[in-house]
This record gives C-alpha cells, structure tokens and sequence, in this order.
C-alpha cells in the first residue's frame, strides 16, 4: 500500500527511515501545515512534498499516517476516513474518549481501517513477555507494577509546549505506552483509582528556533493510578514530567509463581527477565526481527491484516480504550473517587516472530 504521512515533525524521520524493513507498504508522500519541515522530509528521504489538502485528497495514496499534534489527530483520522483512506496514527488515537470511540466506529462503518500507536507491543522483547506469561512461567498473573519518570520534553523538543496541555502530559504522552503495554498482556483495564498533580513553574525551551521561550503547563504533570483489570489482576502506574535528568521505564509483571522484568515499553529489543519463586534472575533468550523490531510495525500489520481479511493488533479499538482509560485516571484524580472504565477491547493476539538477519 502507499502511505503519505501527515506531520513531519520529529517522529516523523524514524518511520520514513525504518520503512524500508516492511514490504508491505511505501512511504511515498508527506504534507504539513509547516511547509518549511515537510519541504525537509522530502529533501531527506525523497518523498514527493505536497500540500495538506493534496495528501487528504490524493487517490494514489492508501494510508494516512497521522503524525500531527495530539489535538488535531481526531479531526485528521476522521477527515481521511472520510475519502476512503486507511488510517494509522501516533498516539493518543485522540484527546476525548467519545472522539476516539467515534474514531473507531465511523471506520467500522465504513469498512476502513484504523492503527494506532504505540506498537512496541508488537516488539520481539514484549512478544517473548507474552509468551512467558501465557505459558505459565509466573503463575498466575496478580499485578503490574509499571513507573515512566523523566525531565520535561523543553530539553530536546523544539516546540515542548504541546505536551503541557490537554490531551498530552505524561499520561497521554508516554502514559500509552505502559497502559498498552499492560492491556496486551494481560487484558482490558475496567476500574481506575487516580491522583495527579501539576508543577506551575515556567519551563524555558532550550533548543531550536523557539529557544529561550518560556511557557507552563496547563494539564497534570504527575499522575499515579491504580487499576483493575477485567482478569482480576491489578496495575499501578505512575507517569511523570518531573524527574529532571532521569529516564525511569520500569515495568515488572508479579505472578503467583514468579516475576518478569520487561524492558522500556517506549524502545524495540532490550532485556527480558524472569526469577521464579525464591530463585536468582535469569535471562529470557528470544529471537529478533532485525530491523523489523521497529516503529512501523503496527502499520505494517494492519496492511497485511487488511489483505488478509483479519484483525489487526495495534486497532482503532485498542487506541480508544487507552483513551477511556487515560481520561478515567484524569477524571478519578478531578473527582476524588474509583472510576469505571465503559469500554472495552479484546486482548491482541500474539505476533510471532521469525528470526531475521
């Protein structure tokens, strides 16, 4: 399939370049409303340069991949669907929950499809997790406990204030990638418990054009939650802007008969760990995909999904449970109380990996 993408910003330049590991789709366009960087993209990597209305409209292209900020991805999905375009976009799927359920709704009527990121999930790190914890290697599942703390993105963004406000913030920044992560593995989340905080000092930005800018955040800044899983087993999240010079990506599964370690959730490949019962820690062997193991997964499956008339993993469906359940935490936090999770989404199956060079 061809794909245009929409936003050239910094993301951007890691799908164009691993693209070339995935035979099923061709990157072979790129629009922004900054002509300046998308008029860079397709000086870098060779992609034709038109403008917004011309990617939308274009009926050589396929897929619409949304890299736009996160207050425009809803509008943007719903704009390409409405063409008769496919769909993947960078998470969050969309800002409001009943936006990204409608998301997923309109593609279902119209017989498109919706992928939505993160896709490490799909990973052979986190598939090699999967397969210990559906094998029984720690028991039964009992609870997740899973920690995202760093320093603001005005260190090495050149436009950091689109993550201080609604819509981004740790949780939906970087919180989609351990709740996606803890949903693949275990299944949907139904209950959540929140509390979330915002530092109002100003940030400066300290890179690009915009450097020396000061701005503040307008959403929370530090969230911790605790959830409850349709399974029965429990999770505890904490995800946070605040830890200046420091990138904590822990996440660690414990079972009635032992405990996994799984590397960053936010990066390909990386350690797999198991210990069972009072036993020392080992390390889990898994097989790679080589440059597959990368950002563009997601996509790739939903293609061959497509041809093949199957599900795909990293689905609209999936993307706006994230949403229902980043909200809820939010909305538990506001409110003072347990928040029930309205929607659902069936655990994705299990991506093999075949060893590549």
């Amino acid at each position: 399939m061809r794909v245009g993408v929409m936003g050239c910003g910094v993301i951007s330049r890691a799908y164009v370049e691993n693209a070339s590991a995935f035979d099923s789709y061709e990157i072979v366009a790129c629009a922004d409303l900054d002509q300046a960087q998308a008029a860079a993209l397709g000086k870098a990597s060779g992609l034709a340069v038109v403008s917004v209305d011309e990617l939308i409209a274009d009926p050589a292209i396929d897929v619409i991949l949304n890299l736009t900020p996160p207050l425009v991805h809803a509008a943007v999905t719903m704009q390409a669907l409405g063409v008769g375009k496919h769909v993947y976009t960078e998470k969050p799927l969309a800002t409001d929950s009943a936006e990204a359920a409608a998301l997923a709704c309109e593609a279902e009527r119209l017989g498109l499809r919706i992928g939505c990121a993160p896709d490490i999930f799909l990973g052979s790190a986190y598939q090699a997790g999967r397969s210990v914890i559906d094998e029984g290697a720690i028991g039964e599942p009992l609870s997740v406990s899973a920690a995202m703390l760093v320093g603001g993105q005005e260190t090495w963004h050149p436009n950091p204030d689109i993550f201080y406000t609604d819509g981004a913030g740790p949780l939906f920044d970087m919180g989609p990638y351990y709740l996606t992560a803890i949903v693949a593995l275990l299944g949907p989340i139904e209950r959540v418990a929140g509390f979330a905080s915002m530092r109002p000092f100003e940030r400066t930005i300290e890179i690009g054009p915009r450097r020396g800018e000061s701005f503040t955040s307008t959403t929370p800044t530090h969230t911790s939650a605790t959830m409850q899983l349709g399974g029965g087993a429990t999770a505890n999240l904490i995800a946070s802007f605040e830890a200046r010079d420091q990138y904590i990506c822990d996440v660690a599964i414990y079972g009635t008969e032992g405990v996994l370690l799984l590397p960053d959730p936010n990066a390909f490949g990386g350690s797999v760990r198991l210990k069972r019962g009072r036993g020392g820690w080992g390390d889990v062997p898994y097989a790679s995909r080589g440059a597959a193991d990368a950002r563009g997964i997601g996509l790739h499956d939903m293609v061959e999904a497509i041809s093949a008339g199957q599900p795909h993993r990293a689905s609209g469906e999936l993307g706006a449970h994230i949403v229902d359940v980043a909200r809820g935490i939010l909305r538990s936090a506001d409110e003072g109380r347990i928040v029930e999770i309205s929607s659902s989404v069936a655990q994705p199956e299990p991506l093999p990996v075949t060893s590549q060079a």
